[in-house]
């Protein structure tokens, strides 16, 4: 049988209560920080804008992403604010977070007179990369699954997960989606150096993401209905496929390439030329 409070927590030690789905985040944020680093050095630009904007936009982000997940689960919630606040037992919407991130990006881009589909796409491949690495975060904590498998011959995992507080195996919706946001991050890299326009990236995500999520998010038993047969994060899933499609059809009027920046954040030559 294993140990549940192992699982969960670090070093299985009881009082100290470092909680592996807090880890996993942690990790996550780091490793989208290293990849928007190096494509910052790529473009030239100093590494100081990646640091000045995640200060601004992980507060940003885990406050968005908690506060979708709690205002869609209120009844779970409603009064009691320190089970609101507890982010370490699980509960941030990926959704909210985005917008949080977004809401960021327009501020600090606002501030520094840095043109912010540039920055959204230096930034969203770190973005993809942290989902991807986040849904492990769920394995820890057994939740996000999908349908009960009944079939022994495919009780086993990647393919389902088995549930200890239900006795049950389940498909393994955060394993899927955790490959399918690798796959995505692959092609963001892919286009990273290819791209036509300032918030291609972005379309990609959008479309990528988007799809493969309406499609997992169908398997999962924990969703909240729009109505019979449509899945909140299903309607949220397939307008970003529409609003991707449409930012890259109608890319010629929505995006007006900016002019050459060199603001603080560029490299100059002379610095280029000291170092």
């Amino acid at each position: 049988m294993i140990n549940r409070y192992l699982v969960e927590n670090l070093f299985g030690i009881k009082g100290l209560n470092i909680a592996w789905y807090g880890v996993i985040i942690g990790f996550g944020i780091l490793s989208g920080i290293l990849i928007a680093c190096r494509e910052a050095k790529r473009q030239n630009l100093k590494t100081d804008i990646i640091f000045d904007f995640f200060i601004l936009a992980l507060p940003l982000a885990i406050i968005c992403a908690r506060l979708y997940y709690v205002i869609f689960e209120w009844e779970q919630y409603r009064g009691n604010f320190m089970k609101m606040v507890a982010i370490w037992e699980g509960g941030l919407a990926i959704y909210g977070g985005v917008i949080g991130g977004f809401l960021a990006a327009v501020i600090f881009c606002k501030l520094s007179k840095f043109p912010i589909w540039r920055l959204i796409d230096m930034v969203v491949p770190s973005l993809i990369l942290g989902q991807a690495i986040g849904r492990w975060g769920n394995f820890v904590n057994q939740e996000a699954f999908g349908n009960l498998v009944t079939n022994p011959n495919l009780q086993f995992f990647p393919y389902a997960v088995f549930i200890e507080r239900l006795g049950e195996w389940h498909q393994a919706t955060f394993f899927y989606e955790s490959m399918w946001n690798l796959c995505v991050f692959a092609l963001l890299i892919y286009f990273r150096k290819r791209k036509g326009f300032n918030g291609q990236l972005l379309a990609v995500y959008f479309i990528g993401y988007g799809s493969g999520r309406f499609w997992i998010e169908g398997l999962r038993t924990d969703s909240l209905y729009l109505f019979p047969g449509l899945r909140i994060s299903q309607a949220v899933s397939l307008i970003l496929v529409v609003v991707g499609i449409a930012m890259i059809v109608f890319r010629k009027k929505l995006f007006k390439e900016p002019p050459e920046y060199n603001g603080k954040y560029a490299i100059k030559q002379s610095e280029v030329n000291v170092g």
